[in-house]
């Protein structure tokens, strides 16, 4: 185990870390702002890592190389939120706020790429760390992001459905829901074929966020 080796796993695990830690941050900052404050008595509203870190899905995967990973859940209790939004809509808001967060810090992660190539192009030139660095947060987050919005429970995505669709079609989604567990096993196996078009299409638009910056 050389030290290229060992740069190669750090180099995967800092940016999943900060990009999980922001996710589940995100969670918990909606949710307190709608009036639920059950994170923040756990200690999950905050950006220390330390508090979100889940060994298996957080330290364990990047260590081995797995370009994937988790956090673990922030408690949300719904019955707290404002009674200015109902329940549903404001697990709705609370769920979508983990993606939102990680498609944020793709976009300023490109921004980053983008400045320095235009004002200091030696420290993203050729293997730097730097770029290196950069890289691997667009890429993690545009997968976390799309990942996460998939519609199948638990995944944040499901709880964008459940918050939109309307009540004449509510038995049909519950019915498909009795089959998350199957279903999510399907989406961790084959996630990364699902996801691949509307990857594509937010790289496009990344890269040329890049260039505009850049050039």
């Amino acid at each position: 185990m050389g030290p290229e080796f060992l740069l190669s796993r750090l180099m995967l695990l800092v940016p999943l870390l900060l990009s999980l830690t922001v996710h589940e941050f995100a969670h918990a900052w909606s949710a307190w702002h709608l009036g639920d404050d059950t994170a923040a008595r756990q200690g999950r509203l905050t950006l220390n890592p330390l508090s979100h870190i889940d060994p298996f899905g957080t330290l364990l995967l990047p260590l081995l190389g797995v370009p994937f990973g988790w956090a673990k859940p922030v408690p949300i209790d719904p019955a707290q939120f404002t009674r200015k939004l109902s329940m549903r809509t404001g697990m709705m808001v609370t769920a979508a706020a983990g993606p939102i967060s990680n498609i944020l810090l793709a976009v300023l992660s490109t921004l980053a790429y983008g400045l320095l190539f235009r004002f200091a192009p030696e420290t993203v030139s050729g293997r730097s760390a730097t770029a290196a660095l950069l890289g691997m947060m667009i890429q993690i987050n545009v997968v976390l992001a799309l990942f996460n919005m998939l519609p199948v429970y638990p995944l944040d995505g499901s709880r964008v459905v459940d918050g939109l669709l309307p009540a004449r079609m509510r038995p049909a989604w519950e019915n498909i829901n009795r089959f998350a567990p199957f279903l999510l096993l399907g989406v961790i196996v084959f996630g990364g074929s699902i996801i691949s078009g509307p990857r594509m299409f937010v790289d496009g638009l990344l890269r040329k966020l890049l260039l505009a910056v850049a050039l």
